[in-house]
């Protein structure tokens, strides 16, 4: 039996999807696994969804994971945590972010925010609702939210005792970001309930 594991990361262009998904790959490299990584922009830039796939293991062949095999969804927003669970497998995890962000056809007003995204997800997952964007902001910005999130997921797979996650920050994010992102993997961390 294979002890490879996957985690999903989905959001939209500027959450930092990306950089969470390096400081993931870098602590689960420190620690020895193999990991492959997959990144898909979209229209990113335009605020358009991004996902970011990272699977990991003894020997990984491919990043790719398909409907019904990640262990994981950490989404940055909650439409995009419902645009994606049909990539979790039975008895997947789910951190959500507990926030909206307006696409652009809602933001046009020819669309509206679909309600029950949250209780949909919980009647099917393990599901872990962080309110990351006021976290942040309590931290001082909004900029660290996805490092917030990145707390909440390790808490919420319990991979405390893989790596020192708070060092593979420090040499992952610009010197001047260090402490903010400390803290809000801290806060992160302690806003999951297990």
């Amino acid at each position: 039996m294979s002890n490879n594991r996957s985690a999903l990361l989905v959001g939209v262009g500027g959450q930092g999807a990306i950089l969470t998904a390096k400081v993931l790959v870098n602590g689960l490299m420190k620690a020895g696994y193999d990991v492959k990584m997959s990144e898909v922009h979209g229209m990113s830039q335009r605020g358009g969804s991004v996902s970011t796939q990272v699977h990991w293991g003894d020997k990984v062949n491919s990043p790719v994971i398909g409907k019904g095999a990640a262990d994981i969804i950490v989404s940055f927003e909650k439409m995009e945590a419902v645009r994606y669970a049909d990539f979790l497998k039975p008895g997947g995890i789910v951190v959500v972010n507990d926030y909206e962000m307006a696409s652009s056809s809602i933001a046009a007003g020819l669309a509206t925010y679909p309600e029950g995204c949250l209780e949909a997800l919980q009647s099917h997952f393990e599901t872990h609702a962080v309110k990351a964007a006021e976290i942040a902001e309590g931290l001082g910005t909004s900029r660290c939210m996805n490092i917030v999130l990145f707390g909440a997921m390790v808490k919420a797979l319990g991979m405390e005792d893989i790596c020192d996650w708070e060092e593979v920050i420090k040499e992952t994010v610009p010197p001047k970001f260090i402490e903010l992102n400390v803290n809000a993997y801290r806060a992160g961390y302690a806003a999951v309930e297990k």
